[in-house]
Order: C-alpha cells, then structure tokens, then sequence
C-alpha cells in the first residue's frame, strides 16, 4: 500500500477494536473511531482510533482488529514539518501539521523528525496529542 505508516518501534500492544467484516484494512492504516471501539479506515480530519497492526480482509468473516495506540511510526509529510509538532492526517495515511482545528481527538501524534513534502519521518503515536505551535 503506498502512503502506509510503519512501525519503526513498539512501545505498547495492539487493542482490539471491532471492524466491519465486509472492509479491507490494509496493515499500517491509520484508523478513525467510529463509535465506542469500532475503527474503520480514516481519510483526513477523523478521530483517530490508532494504526491497524495486522491487515483485515474484506469478508473474512472477522470482525476485530488489533490498532496500535502507541509506539513510534514513520510516515510521509504533505507539508513541512518540524520536530515536535502535532501532527494530523492529510488524506489517506499522509500526515501534516495539525492546525487548531485538528487539536484533541484528530491529531495523530508528535513529529520526532523535521520533514519536507513527500520525505518520510518518524512520529511518536499519540492519538489526541497536541502543542501549541499550530500552524
């Protein structure tokens, strides 16, 4: 899958969330929750379940789904971005930074890497995590 996050270190387990049987999620999805513990696939300015540690295949029949809420990750930057910002989804598995807009459940974590447009950078996964340098 292009644009996925990958896990760069393991800090914590991964915690089921139910899923719906009849989606995919590939391994390394950013999630949005949808409702008490329901995760489902997140596309920009979603509350942010975690990362979906194992791939889910549409119909299989199962209807849980591991999601990492915590550990490092690297991901690809829309927008420049420093150490230490908060970050929030920018389309499908492309981070940026978070605006006050983005603040609580939508921000994905905290950049640890400087980054440019398209460059790749490790974050600290913290699902709600914010600063107050918002762009």
């Amino acid at each position: 899958m292009a644009n996925e996050v990958t896990l760069y270190i393991e800090t914590g387990p991964a915690i089921p969330f139910t899923v719906a049987n009849g989606g995919a999620i590939p391994k390394g999805t950013i999630c949005e929750v949808e409702d008490l513990m329901t995760a489902a696939v997140s596309e920009a300015d979603d509350r942010v379940a975690g990362v979906a540690a194992t791939e889910k295949i549409a119909s299989d029949g199962k209807v849980k789904l591991g999601c990492y809420r915590e550990g490092f990750f690297k991901g690809t930057a829309t927008n420049t971005i420093a150490i230490g910002d908060a970050i929030a989804l920018s389309g499908t598995n492309l981070l940026k930074v978070a605006t006050a807009a983005n603040v609580a459940s939508e921000t994905v974590g905290i950049a640890m890497e400087a980054a440019e447009e398209g460059e790749t950078f490790i974050f600290e996964l913290r699902p709600g995590a914010n600063n107050t340098a918002y762009s």
